[in-house]
């Protein structure tokens, strides 16, 4: 994780220092006096070499001084404490959405395989991955926020029941394009899983079918299932980008596309580093629960 996190930070720090314009010009604005600009390059470090930098930058990141925002003119790890709850909250939620999703369809389709449930389950799925997410929030709005008014147009709400019933669509939609992906991985590995001796070996013992599907078979089929559930989430953190805008949702997406927009440098380098970040815990979390699923796996 180490490496891969300061691997990011490097190519995040160059890259934003490869794109033009002066910060200190942003902030003071076009008018500013050269003194003025020479000024605030010192006091942003900005007249230092570019490796000096770099590790100021790092020095920053472990003490959590993350600098200001030159939009908002607050710090900006205040900011992403504001925002990042949120963000996490519609990815905890959709990512259950998902699962609730995909274990009933994935085991009804997989136990009737090729049957007309089972085909259809997956031309269902086919159609939901050839939607774009935008797309789908659009629709959903129109008919469930404006047509049926069931749903909020956008906003986070106040309490936590709030938070369920404004970030359900959102959610929804995050869930769909995560389970399209999920449902032909796990029902593919229900089918390898059906044909092994153990499960025969367990219904001759006399376990009934419930127990033999929760005992031996979903567990065992789960691991190929995880690995892509893992990356999807990895995927669906950086999704919210485009989510949090069409839903009004004040996360971490819709500040660093804010940020992107007004050139905020500031607050678009921090939001990028800490998507990174979650990326890579997520990914070691989907190895730790690998173990967890299987015995076999041992954590070295």
């Amino acid at each position: 994780m180490i490496p891969v996190a300061l691997g990011i930070s490097l190519i995040l720090f160059l890259l934003l220092r490869a794109i033009p314009g002066d910060p200190a010009i942003i902030r003071l604005g076009v008018r500013a006096t050269p003194a003025a600009v020479a000024n605030l390059h010192r006091e942003m470090g900005l007249d230092k070499p570019i490796w000096t930098q770099y590790f100021i930058y790092l020095r920053d990141i472990v003490t959590l001084n993350l600098g200001d925002s030159i939009r908002y003119e607050v710090p900006v790890a205040k900011l992403i404490g504001q925002r990042l709850p949120i963000t996490l909250f519609l990815a905890v939620y959709a990512t259950l959405l998902s699962i609730i999703i995909t274990v009933p369809m994935a085991t009804f389709a997989a136990m009737r395989k090729d049957q007309t449930a089972d085909t259809t389950i997956r031309i269902i799925f086919m159609l939901v991955l050839g939607m774009p997410e935008f797309w789908v929030s659009v629709i959903l709005l129109i008919v469930f926020s404006l047509k049926i008014p069931i749903f909020p147009l956008g906003g986070y709400g106040k309490n936590f029941p709030e938070h369920i019933y404004h970030l359900a669509l959102p959610a929804f939609v995050l869930a769909l394009g995560q389970s399209a992906w999920l449902i032909r991985s796990l029902r593919s590995g229900i089918i390898d899983v059906l044909q092994d001796e153990h499960v025969n070996f367990a219904r001759a013992k006399g376990l009934n079918d419930r127990m033999v599907l929760l005992r031996h078979i979903l567990r065992n089929s789960l691991i190929p299932t995880v690995t892509i559930l893992g990356l999807n989430i990895g995927y669906l953190v950086g999704g919210t980008v485009i989510i949090e805008s069409i839903f009004s949702l004040p996360g971490m997406g819709s500040m660093m596309l804010e940020a992107i927009f007004n050139r905020d440098y500031t607050v678009v380098q921090s939001a990028t580093l800490c998507f990174a970040v979650l990326v890579i815990l997520i990914n070691l979390l989907t190895d730790l629960t690998y173990s967890i699923l299987d015995p076999r796996v041992t954590l070295g």
